[in-house]
């Protein structure tokens, strides 16, 4: 069966399971996606109107925090002496980003890969419930759709699987432990480097493959609000992975850090001055 036909069945199934008849009040599985499904009345499923205001103006707050740090990581990345891109790290690293792009885009492997992407999204939902003292009381991954049932659900919870790559972490969990217990050869290191930039990188392509579709878990809080943490929590999950491959970790965040200061002040100058030099335009044209 090929991806599209999966993808359409798990479609079809979701709205299936949307239909039939149930005592609790459910988010539903769209494109192999989630549905976080409540056993408690404590979730509406559409925002209030004062509530999508409110996340509205939170997104465009943080839409100039998205800018600085965007604009940070670019120049750092292009910069011959950012040490982002120079080391050996780095380079395994991207090694790994480009097997699987290759991967993606493999016929033969792309159901087991949606497989994967679904289970490692139910999982981060059902770990971050747990964090947060919920109960997760039902779970399903399958290729063809993926939901837990749990009585919480806040904002980290419903889109933690978008910015939370779950396999690089299982991955670098399990590298640290083996570390601290046998004693690694010289090539364990850049295979780890390898394997986090391919995991991050299958996080990455199906994370954004999916989000164009019907999301329950980004209505729940809003699109616009929900797309503009997605990004800047993988932004800075980004900067923070290219900061640990680096040779000096704790400088190259200390850098960054420094040019993220830097690039905001030369922002909020940019921006004061326009906003004056409108309000004197205003003035002159008698408008103000």
């Amino acid at each position: 069966m090929s991806l599209k036909e999966v993808l359409s069945q798990a479609n079809r199934r979701a709205h299936e399971h949307a239909n039939r008849p149930s005592g609790r009040r459910e988010m539903k599985s769209v494109w192999a996606s989630v549905a976080v499904t409540h056993e408690a009345g404590d979730f509406n499923d559409s925002l209030s109107v004062p509530g999508l205001l409110l996340r509205w103006l939170l997104a465009v707050v943080l839409l100039p925090f998205c800018w600085v740090t965007t604009w940070t990581f670019l120049s750092r990345l292009s910069d011959a002496h950012g040490g982002f891109w120079q080391t050996q790290q780095f380079q395994w690293f991207s090694g790994g980003v480009v097997c699987m792009f290759i991967g993606f885009f493999w016929r033969l492997i792309q159901v087991p890969l949606l497989y994967l992407y679904v289970l490692g999204h139910e999982l981060t939902h059902a770990l971050f419930v747990i964090l947060f003292l919920g109960k997760v009381t039902d779970f399903s991954a399958k290729t063809t759709g993926g939901y837990i049932t749990t009585n919480k659900s806040n904002l980290i919870i419903a889109l933690s699987p978008y910015f939370v790559p779950f396999w690089s972490v299982v991955v670098t969990i399990s590298y640290g432990l083996l570390r601290h217990f046998v004693v690694l050869g010289r090539w364990w290191e850049p295979g780890f480097y390898a394997v986090i930039g391919l995991t991050w990188t299958f996080h990455m392509v199906w994370t954004v493959w999916m989000l164009p579709r019907d999301q329950p878990d980004l209505q729940e809080h809003g699109r616009f609000f929900s797309l503009v943490v997605i990004y800047l929590a993988n932004l800075l999950l980004l900067v923070a992975l290219l900061c640990v491959a680096a040779e000096s970790p704790w400088q190259d965040a200390y850098a960054f850090a420094m040019d993220w200061l830097r690039y905001a002040a030369t922002s909020a100058d940019t921006i004061w001055r326009w906003a004056w030099r409108a309000i004197d335009d205003l003035h002159a044209y008698g408008k103000f």
